[in-house]
């Protein structure tokens, strides 16, 4: 894929990042916090199943998955863990404080994943720039966090 491309699909899914907190945190309130995550990972299961089903391949080598290291089916477990501390969290640091410590806690891990280059991606070098980066996004963080 064309690298503008991905960044433009990559804002416009930072974005759905952006809904989803205010979101889930309404049907959290409306139906219990761990219910509320439930139900969103529920929906979004069923919604990929017909965009998989109705996909050119269809379900492919879903079989395979037996095959892949554990480590690698971790995902839906981060990605609950993330909804459900994200649907707690909007409502005492708002849907832009949410945003703001997700973002850092990305980068930093990210850093750390390219300077190992674990999970089989190209490593890369933490720099000092880097570094500033991180620092600077998290003296951000504490900004739009801070009353």
């Amino acid at each position: 894929m064309d690298r503008g491309v991905a960044a433009i699909l990559m804002v416009i899914a930072g974005g759905f990042i952006a809904l989803q907190s205010p979101i889930n945190s309404r049907l959290g309130h409306a139906v219990g916090a761990l219910q509320g995550a439930f139900v969103s990972f529920a929906v979004g299961t069923v919604v990929l199943f017909v965009a998989a089903v109705l996909a050119r391949g269809g379900l492919g080598r879903i079989g395979a998955v037996g095959e892949v290291n554990a480590i690698y089916l971790t995902g839906g477990i981060l990605g609950a863990g993330y909804v459900t501390m994200a649907l707690l969290s909007v409502r005492s640091l708002g849907t832009g404080g949410v945003i703001a410590a997700t973002i850092a806690g990305e980068l930093t891990v990210a850093v750390l994943i390219d300077q190992f280059g674990w999970f089989g991606v190209t490593q890369q070098v933490i720099t000092p720039t880097r570094i500033v980066g991180v620092i600077l996004l998290a003296l951000g963080v504490l900004l739009v966090v801070k009353n």
